[in-house]
């Protein structure tokens, strides 16, 4: 068994959607690169959850870079975390800065941070943004550069 195989149980296999963020499998693999900081970023245009009070649909953008220490987020995990979300009612706020704390606590990085730029819900855009830690010098952080939403003008 591989290093890698230790740690992950969702690849080489179909994968169920959890029913909600709580029962997701997030997992991670060890990183390769302990001894130099990067940074890797997670896109997912298409991020979808409910409205707690109405339960219609509610769309994002999100945008995830993060500085590992020890681990990395095994990308097929966090695919299907993110999945999760969609039959799950929370606000922007809760699902942006709930996502960045579980990855957190589980790969422990030197640094990261989450956007969430939301479409509009009762007519107003909300872009949430969180973070953890300090980033390390000399690293390169792209800008998020998602532009704000501006309706069709």
């Amino acid at each position: 068994m591989s290093d890698i195989e230790k740690h992950v149980s969702q690849l080489g296999g179909a994968s169920e959607i959890a029913a909600s963020p709580e029962l997701a499998a997030l997992e991670r693999v060890p990183n390769p690169h302990v001894d130099c900081d990067y940074v890797a970023r997670f896109t997912c245009p298409e991020f979808t959850s409910l409205c707690p009070v109405t339960g219609q649909p509610d769309f994002a953008h999100l945008m995830m870079d993060y500085v590992p220490g020890e681990w990395l987020v095994e990308s097929k995990s966090l695919k299907l975390y993110l999945g999760s979300f969609r039959n799950h009612g929370a606000f922007h706020e809760d699902c942006t800065v709930a996502i960045g704390k579980r990855l957190v606590a589980l790969l422990e990085p030197k640094f990261f941070r989450i956007g969430g730029y939301w479409y509009p819900r009762g007519g107003i855009p909300i872009d949430v943004f969180w973070q953890s830690g300090d980033l390390p010098g000399g690293v390169w952080l792209p800008a998020q550069d998602v532009a704000p939403y501006r309706g069709r003008g």
